[in-house]
């Protein structure tokens, strides 16, 4: 299918944007920095034009939902809303540096999502649990925190590259001068936290609405309802910490890189437990 050839690309382009960041990040030079932005706006709107394309074909097919229905196109959507986000949070900063971190993680989402083996890229008919528009809001608002958490996550080991290289700045290679202040990541960390935890308690909330009108219970204790209550408790003690006890800088971005590895384990991981998410595949 056309959507899936184009989706095949869009991997590639990825992977050259963030070729180009690093070369900004080596060299200095601004072009890198232009080519690398305009490679990723033109691979976030191909990947556009894949997942409409993608929704309008299954309409034409007579089943008529959006693209976020398996595990094949839940990685594309993830991928999608990590891209967005570093390119709202670069035009806001006028800093390109942090996309040297983030744009690998997408490029490997798309890759596992065109290389992996089992992963079912077809358009396919809803099980009856699946018809229903709070399944798509549950799926948009959960990979919305998930993306705010990755942004974070590169943020957290961004902050370790810095403070590795120790406060000399003016011995310091281009590459680490180019990244924020550790102030200026620590602030960034807080934000996509926050963010993400907005987003992840708005899918925790719709998910459950869901759960109701598909099983008839707002909550089983599943083992993906379970690891989303614990992804949301860390974040809600990230926040807490941060707000009454005043935690900054190292300890944020541990919570921070701690945090992403159980949204992985909650995205990933849960998928081999038996589980009613196992229509993910």
């Amino acid at each position: 299918m056309i959507n899936t050839t184009i989706l095949s690309w869009v991997t590639f382009i990825y992977f050259a944007a963030f070729v180009f960041y690093l070369f900004r990040m080596v060299l200095g030079h601004e072009f890198w920095s232009k080519l690398a932005t305009w490679t990723t706006l033109i691979g976030i709107v191909a990947q556009s034009v894949a997942l409409i394309i993608r929704w309008k074909t299954s309409y034409n097919m007579g089943i008529g939902h959006a693209p976020l229905s398996n595990f094949y196109e839940s990685l594309i959507f993830f991928a999608w809303t990590i891209v967005l986000l570093y390119l709202l949070m670069q035009w806001r900063l006028k800093n390109s540096s942090i996309g040297v971190f983030v744009l690998p993680v997408a490029f490997l989402i798309m890759a596992y999502a065109s290389i992996a083996p089992g992963i079912n890229n077809r358009i396919e008919p809803l099980i009856p649990a699946l018809q229903s528009n709070w399944l798509t809001s549950h799926v948009l608002t959960c990979f919305l925190g998930y993306a705010a958490f990755t942004v974070a996550f590169a943020l957290g080991l961004m902050f370790f590259v810095k403070k590795a290289a120790g406060a000399d700045a003016s011995r310091s290679s281009i590459f680490i001068r180019l990244l924020p202040t550790e102030y200026q990541m620590d602030e960034l960390m807080y934000s996509c936290a926050a963010l993400g935890f907005i987003f992840l308690t708005l899918g925790i909330v719709t998910g459950s609405v869901w759960a109701h009108y598909a099983w008839g219970s707002y909550w089983s204790w599943d083992p993906k309802e379970t690891w989303s209550l614990i992804t949301w408790l860390i974040y809600a003690v990230m926040l807490h910490v941060r707000l009454v006890r005043g935690w900054r800088g190292q300890r944020m971005a541990i919570m921070a890189i701690v945090g992403f590895a159980c949204v992985l384990f909650t995205y990933l991981g849960v998928n081999l437990l038996p589980s009613l998410h196992s229509y993910m595949t």
